[in-house]
């Protein structure tokens, strides 16, 4: 009776090693073989990642919502779910992901250097960055607004800031350093930056700056995080296209994540990503963008 409880024992565990080998399912599409099943043509940098099994992924590390990087030491939020999408259509497991720190002043830097394979990462959409480097998408449509204290009633919109009296904080490299621009009296003494947002908070609690200044839903992820700290001062006043930066010659590689995106805008795995990370936080995610494959 030993023998045959010992064999059978035996028997049920080899088909159990015999079904994971045929490949069962697996929603995260974490698992090694994945890439097998994936196919590419040659020569793309699909095909060269895939192979790999590996990818760098470029995106933020200091932004509540779209990428933060939280108690498992990995950057969390909508820009890391959003890439985890095109990364399981790469094949590629979750757990090879290698997360680079992209703070605005650096992102097409760490395109163009090989630092990044692709950077997804609050990156919003201009032709002056599109000298440099392509962009897939957009994935979302951000507007640039005004982060304050809770009980600061001076500041009501960019408009605040033309007396010259107030000092707002952005970040080195940003869309939203350069829009806020306009709005200042004198840039030298009212603008503060930085290389992250992290950094314009702590100025603002200690009062070396009256507000901060980037996407509504960046600063709705620290008024989240510091309930009855913060608010906003106004409406938007920008758009913000957020796209996926690649390489600038790399057209196959762009029209897939273009393909990939579009696929989980219709899928529900979109609207997914965002419910899980940015959409806690109250903003509205809206319909989705169209993909601007210029």
């Amino acid at each position: 009776m030993r023998f045959s409880r010992v064999a059978a024992a035996a028997t049920a565990a080899a088909l159990v090693l015999g079904l994971t080998a045929c490949g069962g399912d697996d929603s995260s599409g974490g698992d090694a073989g994945s890439g097998s099943e994936k196919s590419f043509a040659a020569g793309t940098t699909m095909e060269r990642l895939n192979k790999a099994q590996a990818i760098k992924l470029g995106t933020k590390f200091d932004q509540p919502g779209f990428g933060l990087k939280g108690l498992s030491g990995k950057p969390e939020g909508f820009d890391v779910e959003v890439a985890k999408i095109i990364v399981d259509e790469l094949g590629i497991p979750e757990d090879k992901i290698e997360y680079v720190e992209t703070p605005s002043k650096v992102r097409e830097d760490a395109i163009i250097n090989n630092n990044a394979d692709m950077v997804v990462a609050t990156y919003t959409i201009n032709d002056e960055r599109k000298k440099r480097i392509a962009f897939a998408g957009p994935y979302y449509e951000a507007g640039q607004n005004i982060l304050v204290k809770n009980a600061d009633t001076s500041i009501t919109g960019p408009d605040s800031f033309k007396d010259g009296t107030k000092k707002v904080c952005s970040v080195t490299g940003s869309t939203p350093a350069e829009e806020i621009k306009k709005y200042v009296k004198d840039v030298a003494s009212q603008l503060v930056l930085f290389d992250t947002y992290d950094k314009c908070i702590t100025a603002v609690d200690g009062g070396q700056v009256d507000a901060v200044t980037t996407d509504n839903v960046i600063l709705l992820g620290y008024i989240a995080k510091n309930e009855g700290k913060y608010k906003l001062a106004g409406e938007n006043f920008t758009k913000e296209p957020y796209g996926i930066g690649v390489k600038l010659e790399d057209t196959a590689f762009r029209t897939f994540i273009n393909d990939t995106l579009e696929k989980a805008f219709q899928d529900g795995r979109w609207q997914k990503a965002w419910d899980a990370t940015a959409g806690k936080f109250g903003a509205e995610l809206g319909a989705a963008p169209t993909v601007n494959r210029y």
